[in-house]
């Protein structure tokens, strides 16, 4: 069922008084106040709202459950299941990914919350729009021309996803959010179509930031180091010296072609915290900072979920599993 803005207003409100009347304990949010949903469902005294009318290929929207008794949630999206995450005092929480090869149109979205005494499910359509990817052609010379091939890619891409198996459950992101890891300009965009040395086709699955050798970079978020590569190896050599950082909730962040990386694996960082110094090495025709998101195992355009309004854990954030 569909709702006005004016009653969704109430009820938010409503509902927001109810949990802060039940928890002394309020939820810690980014600076700016929760926007208004741009679509709201109620089934069964449940209320799910979504922050999005439709994904851009590569692109996060964020879906808000609450209500009584909710025990879990699920969502259900092109064959793959996202939990949802809650935030004591306020609700549960879920993003829903489309990655770069999601066909455009319509697609089904179900939300299973699950209840004390039965299940509530929610169904409603997600449209998808087109990315609109660019196409750009690149020469590479000297040791990065040796990483121009499909097992150089598959073993660096390979080694990432198995990092991914061992996400921290709980989000690590604080109030501060996701922030851009330099103030510089932004150059190559996230999914384009790459030629490389006029044979090798591939994908950029982040953005590009200008960068002198040595600029520092910060972290886009909190959250816990997952790999530290200062040794150039063939596992690594398209990323060269990186540094890969766990969120929670399956949430990365990789930072490649560094000069240097400034922590270590299991290390706990915060926003803005400086992790490394920007390079030109692995897979990189001059110096530069390469940054990428990860989320639910699919690369996504880093810019909409910095552009994201997000909710952080209540209380001091949470302590950060560290990895052995």
């Amino acid at each position: 069922m569909l709702l006005s803005r004016s009653l969704v207003l109430l009820l938010i409100c409503l509902n927001a008084f109810g949990a802060s009347a039940q928890d002394a304990t309020a939820p810690i949010f980014q600076p700016e106040p929760r926007p208004m949903p741009a679509s709201v469902q109620i089934e069964d005294g449940l209320l799910l709202e979504a922050y999005f009318t439709s994904l851009t290929q590569g692109g996060v929207g964020l879906l808000r459950l609450s209500g009584g008794d909710i025990a879990g949630a699920r969502a259900d999206f092109r064959d793959k299941e996202i939990p949802f995450f809650q935030v004591a005092g306020d609700a549960w929480y879920a993003l829903i990914v489309a990655n770069v090869d999601t066909v455009p149109g319509s697609h089904q979205l179900l939300v299973h919350a699950q209840r004390a005494t039965s299940d509530t499910t929610f169904h409603q359509g997600l449209r998808v729009t087109p990315g609109n990817f660019i196409a750009q052609n690149f020469e590479l010379t000297g040791g990065a021309a040796s990483t121009v091939s499909k097992a150089s890619e598959g073993k660096a891409v390979g080694e990432i996803m198995s990092v991914l198996e061992g996400s921290i459950a709980e989000p690590q992101w604080d109030a501060q959010g996701f922030e851009l890891p330099l103030d510089s300009e932004l150059t190559s965009p996230f999914g384009a179509f790459r030629l490389l040395n006029g044979e090798f086709e591939t994908r950029h699955m982040g953005w590009d930031q200008n960068a002198a050798e040595g600029s520092p970079v910060r972290a886009i978020a909190s959250g816990v180091v997952a790999r530290a590569a200062n040794i150039v190896s063939d596992l690594y050599g398209v990323y060269g010296r990186f540094v890969m950082i766990d969120h929670g909730y399956n949430v990365f962040t990789n930072y490649a072609h560094l000069s240097e990386a400034l922590v270590e694996r299991g290390q706990r960082v915060e926003a803005g915290q400086i992790i490394a110094l920007s390079g030109n090495t692995g897979r990189s025709s001059a110096p530069h900072l390469h940054w990428e998101i990860l989320a639910h195992g699919e690369w996504v355009d880093g810019l909409t979920l910095l552009d994201l309004w997000l909710p952080a854990q209540s209380g001091s954030r949470a302590e950060a599993n560290a990895r052995p």
